[in-house]
């Protein structure tokens, strides 16, 4: 059994929230398992956590180098593993896994939110005698007694699973892509990426926890699909990107617009595409030096990581179950991302409209949005919106918008162009020394004598810069004579 991702992410809180994580020194049985139940039950669907045994901890930060666990201790304590998994109501089982840290032995239970919550456990479950159950959860970094209140809610949300989180009965080995899986598993450093090719997918899969069932009938879930397969579309119809440009504004001359090719693929390689697609068309910046300072002032049309935040929330609260595209218009003053279905109607008319911060407990895709983090695509805890924000106030633009009808059907989410880029009769910020039309062609060239070269290795040729590169290559994509294909480290460019 390996790790989904490196215990040194967890050693750091890296990829995974703090109050997900749980140092101890040492096995202490009464305690740990009040947080393995508080895990299990998973009262704010963040995706369960890890307790890592054998590390100290000092003000929440690991202690280096890991106190660690005696090799002979570690037979025993999971004998006692066992047993102790059996006096949690109804039993669960979390993953144990022994990594070598700092030249030490410690233990990892991964405990992922439990299939048969709410799950209650003793008080002291070294006890002997007679046992009194309490349910757990996790209050910020702390296991806690589930007060009557939130007792009734932790009941009433073992009646919802998410889509995600059920099995496809449609769907097969061959359906999960080989090289989708490595390369995640690479990305995240996880020792699982090695073992693909010996053990197999499917067992891989098993030890992500991405397979529903038992051992004998065992079903690939709806996550697995959404992360590693490459024609996602063939099980959630329209699960694709659809952009499309209105050069004068969709409502000032609605019939003239450009329509870009449709993005299809699993969900991070839609995300990645969909972002070049994106930076290629539309994002571009603007140095302005000023006499009294030495620093030039920077500034974007549209700052990367708040357009990437909002085109990654659309994929993590989508239902795809809908037979609807996400959809972009690029306006000439905002970029518009409409998603379906709407904001969950927990969240009041007046706090959507405040656009600051949507709180819910309930997650259409948790499992996916625990995929998105571990790739640092996604905030998670309804960070979201704070993130976007903040972005666009740091780049000196105003607020992002956010809409949605009464029945709650779609979503939109309005970017708004940073002010210096509006009523400009160039949209570059500096000079060009020779027409566009004459760079696309020497683009062309390069891709000619070398298809995988990047667009630094262009403007390093060319002697121009990444933002006139840019703009070339928009026209070229624009004008349907150069596409790139595949990811942002292994594509390579195609001349049409």
């Amino acid at each position: 059994m390996e790790l989904e991702i490196s215990v040194e992410d967890l050693l750091n809180k890296h990829r995974v929230e703090s109050d997900r994580i749980e140092f101890k020194a040492g096995w202490n049985p009464d305690d740990i398992y009040h947080s393995v139940c508080a895990f299990a039950n998973d009262f704010d669907n963040v995706g369960g956590g890890y307790i890592l045994i054998g590390v100290e901890e000092k003000n929440g930060i690991a202690v280096r180098p890991v106190k660690g666990v005696e090799e002979q201790e570690i037979d025993k304590i999971q004998k006692e593993i066992l047993g102790y998994n059996n006096t949690i109501i109804p039993a669960y089982f979390p993953k144990v896994i022994i990594e070598e840290v700092d030249a030490k032995m410690i233990v990892v239970l991964w405990v992922t939110t439990g299939i048969q919550r709410p799950y209650k456990v003793s008080e002291h479950v070294t006890a002997k005698k007679e046992k009194k159950h309490y349910y757990y959860i996790r209050y910020a970094s702390n296991s806690v007694h589930a007060n009557p209140e939130q007792e009734r809610e932790l009941i009433n949300m073992t009646n919802y699973a998410p889509l995600d989180a059920r099995p496809n009965f449609d769907a097969s080995e061959n359906d999960i892509s080989v090289a989708l899986l490595i390369d995640h598993l690479n990305e995240t450093k996880s020792k699982l990426a090695k073992q693909v090719t010996e053990r197999g997918v499917m067992a891989v899969l098993n030890d992500m926890q991405l397979l529903v069932g038992p051992p004998e009938q065992q079903y690939i879930s709806n996550a697995a699909l959404m992360m590693f397969c490459e024609h996602l579309d063939k099980f959630f119809p329209y699960t694709q990107v659809e952009i499309v440009r209105f050069p004068d504004g969709s409502i000032k001359n609605p019939n003239n617009f450009k329509e870009f090719p449709v993005i299809k693929g699993s969900v991070p390689m839609m995300i990645k595409r969909t972002m070049q697609t994106l930076q290629d068309l539309v994002i571009e910046e603007m140095v302005t030096k000023v006499n009294y300072q030495m620093e030039a002032i920077r500034r974007f049309n549209y700052p990367y990581q708040a357009l990437e935040e909002a085109v990654v929330n659309a994929f993590y609260h989508r239902d795809y179950l809908s037979y609807q595209s996400i959809m972009i218009e690029i306006e000439p003053e905002l970029i518009r991302i409409i998603s379906f279905p709407g904001i969950d109607r927990s969240i009041p008319q007046r706090v959507i409209e405040k656009g600051e911060r949507f709180s819910s407990r309930y997650y259409r895709n948790k499992r996916l949005g625990e995929f998105l983090k571990e790739l640092d695509l996604s905030e998670g805890k309804s960070t979201g919106i704070p993130t976007i924000q903040e972005e666009l106030r740091n780049n000196g633009s105003p607020k992002a918008r956010f809409f949605t009808d009464d029945d709650r059907r779609a979503v939109t989410v309005e970017i708004p162009i940073h002010p210096d880029f509006l009523n400009r009769d160039e949209p570059q910020n500096e000079p060009q020394n020779e027409p566009q039309n004459k760079i696309s062609e020497k683009i062309i060239e390069l891709v000619k004598e070398n298809s995988l070269i990047s667009r630094k290795e262009m403007a390093e040729k060319l002697g121009c810069s990444m933002s006139t590169i840019k703009r070339a290559l928009a026209n070229l994509k624009e004008e349907e004579r150069l596409v790139y294909e595949g990811s942002s480290r292994n594509g390579h460019w195609i001349i049409k």
